[in-house]
């Protein structure tokens, strides 16, 4: 495996690049969202995901265009995701498109994900129209969803129109979700793990204990050493200034593949916030 670094990119079967190491903003709102986005640039990442659903877009983004201006970091530099809040067809999904924009003022959106596979076929079929109608816009650069399961997934290969770059899910050690990881590395869709560090559920798990004390770690920067080894793209949140910059302390020490095997034998399916993916 290549060394893994704060800079490493992962290339989308689109050919774009995305940071292997985002920072995530949900359920921050107002100016904790704009201050842990500003942190989090200062602190080395080049990666923001947001959502209309957080309503903190239009913070999200001025807190990157103050963040370049202050710095000199050209806006290319800062890879920008959001996400469609609702599945209510092709007109309402263009519409979201543009209003998302406007909020964040970045002149384009890096990555827009569907946020989830609920409203049904009919809709899904016609938001997924929606965005790549955007794309060939120049609206969004990439393209791709959130929380699809196996069924939304092959709704779209059947579909024959182009596959999303990235699936955003669940996925850490006590949620593997084997099956959708399979099914996205087959037809090249990237995994996004959206939930790194399991809300820190399991933190004082005696397998993710004794790798801290292992390593001299802390039990988030072993979970999020694995999302990385195991080629996820890791969005990790805090709102937190100290731990926003110890969540990058990832580049010093390796797991071996024994202690990947064995993190990946703790899943437990553990819902860590919602499921939509066996959804209709």
């Amino acid at each position: 495996m290549a060394k893994l670094t704060k800079d490493t990119k992962l290339k989308l079967h689109d050919g774009n690049e995305i940071p292997i190491l985002g920072f995530g903003t949900y359920e921050m709102e107002g100016k904790e969202a704009y201050n842990a986005v500003r942190w989090a640039l200062e602190a080395g990442y080049r990666h923001i995901d947001s959502a209309e659903w957080y309503e903190n877009e239009a913070e999200c983004g001025r807190a990157i265009l103050d963040f370049c201006k202050a710095t000199g970091t050209p806006r290319e530099e800062i890879f920008y995701t959001t996400k469609l809040k609702e599945n209510k067809g092709f007109a309402h999904a263009k519409a979201s498109v543009k209003k998302s924009l406007d909020a964040c003022g970045l002149g384009y959106i890096d990555l827009y994900l569907i946020h989830s596979p609920i409203g049904g076929p009919q809709s899904r079929a016609e938001n997924w129209k929606a965005v790549i109608e955007a794309k060939k816009e120049g609206l969004v650069r990439s393209i791709g969803v959130s929380t699809y399961g196996l069924k939304h997934l092959q709704e779209m290969v059947d579909s024959g129109l182009e596959l999303p770059v990235v699936n955003q899910i669940d996925l850490h050690p006590f949620m593997t979700r084997t099956e959708i990881v399979a099914f996205c590395r087959k037809h090249g869709i990237s995994l996004e793990a959206w939930a790194p560090l399991v809300r820190g559920l399991r933190f004082r798990h005696p397998k993710i204990v004794a790798l801290a004390e292992k390593y001299k770690k802390e039990p988030a920067q072993v979970l999020l050493r694995y999302s990385l080894q195991k080629g996820f793209v890791a969005i990790p949140k805090s709102s937190s200034k100290a731990r926003i910059q110890s969540n990058l302390q990832l580049f010093d020490f390796e797991l071996c593949d024994q202690e990947i095997a064995d993190l990946d034998a703790l899943d437990e399916y553990l819902v860590t916030d919602w499921d939509p993916t066996t959804t209709p």
